[in-house]
């Protein structure tokens, strides 16, 4: 590839490859996954995290098979328009992001009845008003009349399980929802002579949805090594496509090239769907570059509603998923999504990646600072009880930071900690320490694990048991020109708080865990373990230390 000497525009928001190209925006080249898959097979199912690229995807697909070949010089599909073969089909493309479940059965039929209208009317097909009084028969009925007018069509599907992840929180609205869905689904296994190829894309794999129970032929390439790379940005691509904003990034923030680098792969890269090949999600990258900060872009710009709600229902914790073992089959296929336990669906839905195991083949693990940022924030808003709550929360906490106020910062760590429901969350803390096989009670992990998500969940630059020569604290917070040590003691009563708190400061200061920072805050805190509160605590007199720029504090 040819180097680029002035960059191109970047395609935030843009999920339409005709508009990248012709407009001159950036676009990493993954045409030849593209071509493999349609000479390979015939029907795919490809699952992947939100803002992975997916519809950007299928608009890729939607112009090969369309044959606008002059889209594509200069790409790995180039070749495709001119072997002996190749032929334009016609393309029924649904995005099921525009249609929603939340109103009901009779909006969710509405919604794909209008996609298939919008597909008939790109075909010049008129379907009929019998046909149009569901939306499996009209659905059928599109792809009939496209095979006889046109030849067999080729079927793109975008997030094919998003109804049912509207009203995932409601079983019985769930259920209407997938059998709906099945017999819609089910008609493009009835059609199967009148298609040329099909390509589903979601979050996650639901088998009473029919598409994998009544379509047999289905391959589902979602964990396949071979197509680890197809959607996300290899570290390779990032150097290379966008070297000209690596270089305008580093000069304007004051980095090396190889230290900024470094702190864009330990926020952003780490995404892996194969064990091996880490990746970037794009939608992040993109934002990096734009606005030049480290921002959690994937989280603010609107987690969705089924994951929240999933992690309150259940009393998940953000510590309990880290390094859980897997086995190889488990990464390969990780069972329906309905009937997943906790794990294998954080998993699917991309919030846990692969990481090489110890024991196992494999371990879990949160892709990178975002998404373990993210994950601790829905976690204290569950705790809260609020986004406005915690916004609120985090908003003292830095001010408390930014001013040095030991007696503010304590007691909005003491805020938290009588908000927790332990007796909801024992469980997941009892599991933890087993599979681990920590040295604490339920109540200690449950206390260090939730203020520390508490504060990364803030966007704060948090780093549990930094690494000293005298051996780790407990946690190490940087922000706006102060550094915070700060060791966490469990006691019971008022004596034990005490000496606890005091045992707490001397570790601090004889194993030098603040050596490295001058002027740095010292804090040592005892959680008296029957008022689940801090009750005593230690400190110094703090003074500032250096900032980084470009957002991070």
């Amino acid at each position: 590839m040819v180097e680029q000497k002035v960059p191109k525009k970047l395609p935030i928001g843009i999920q339409t490859f005709e508009n990248i190209i012709q407009d001159n925006y950036l676009y990493v080249d993954k045409t030849k996954y593209l071509v493999e898959l349609i000479d390979d097979g015939k029907v795919y199912f490809l699952s992947r995290p939100r803002r992975f690229g997916k519809s950007l995807t299928l608009s890729t697909f939607d112009a090969l098979f369309s044959g606008k070949e002059e889209l594509f010089r200069g790409l790995d599909a180039e070749e495709f328009f001119g072997r002996a073969e190749y032929r334009v089909s016609p393309v029924v493309r649904l995005d099921l992001s525009q249609v929603g479940a939340s109103g009901g059965i009779d909006a969710l039929e509405d919604g794909l009845k209008l996609q298939v209208m919008r597909n008939a009317e790109r075909h010049s097909v008129a379907i009929s008003a019998l046909a149009m009084k569901h939306a499996q028969t009209a659905f059928d009925e599109l792809l009939y009349r496209v095979f006889k007018a046109l030849g067999p069509a080729v079927v793109l599907i975008d997030e094919y399980d998003k109804p049912v992840l509207d009203v995932m929180h409601d079983p019985a609205k769930a259920e209407d929802v997938r059998v709906v869905m099945r017999d819609f689904y089910t008609q493009i296994k009835a059609q199967d002579a009148s298609l040329r190829f099909v390509f589903m894309t979601g979050i996650t794999k639901f088998s009473k949805m029919g598409v994998f129970s009544a379509m047999n032929s289905l391959e589902d390439i979602s964990m396949e090594e071979r197509y680890g790379t197809m959607l996300g940005y290899t570290g390779g691509e990032l150097e290379n496509y966008f070297a000209p904003y690596i270089d305008e990034m580093a000069e304007s923030c004051g980095y090396g090239r190889e230290e900024l680098l470094a702190e864009i792969r330990d926020y952003y890269d780490g995404f892996s769907f194969d064990g091996e090949t880490m990746l970037y999600n794009p939608f992040s990258t993109l934002n990096l570059f734009r606005k030049k900060k480290f921002l959690n872009f994937w989280f603010e710009t609107g987690t969705p509603s089924y994951i929240a709600q999933y992690m309150k229902d259940r009393k998940l914790t953000v510590d309990e998923f880290r390094g859980v073992g897997v086995s190889r089959d488990f990464a390969a296929s990780p069972g329906a999504i309905e009937n997943a336990d906790a794990k294998s669906f954080l998993y699917q839905s991309g919030y846990l990646t692969l990481r090489p195991g110890v024991i196992n083949d494999y371990s879990l693990d949160y892709p990178n600072h975002e998404v373990l940022a993210s994950m601790s924030r829905l976690l204290t808003e569950n705790i809260l009880g609020s986004r406005e709550e915690a916004e609120s929360a985090a908003q003292r906490v830095k001010q408390c930071l930014y001013e040095g106020s030991v007696d503010g910062f304590v007691g909005m760590l003491n805020r938290l900690l009588a908000a927790i429901p332990y007796d909801d969350y024992e469980r997941a803390a009892r599991k933890t320490i087993e599979y681990r096989g920590y040295r604490m009670d339920a109540g200690e992990w449950l206390y260090r694990s939730t203020l520390l998500s508490y504060l990364i969940g803030m966007g704060l630059d948090v780093e549990a048991e930094p690494h000293t020569s005298g051996g780790r604290a407990d946690m190490r917070i940087k922000f706006k020109g102060r550094v915070w040590i700060i060791e966490l003691k469990v006691a019971r009563g008022e004596a034990g708080a005490k000496k606890s708190a005091d045992e707490a400061m001397e570790q601090i200061s004889s194993k030098g865990y603040a050596e490295r920072y001058e002027g740095a805050i010292l804090l040592s805190c005892a959680i008296d373990d029957e008022r689940r509160a801090i009750t005593e605590y230690r400190t110094n007199a703090g003074k500032p230390f250096a900032v980084d720029c470009c957002g991070k504090a």
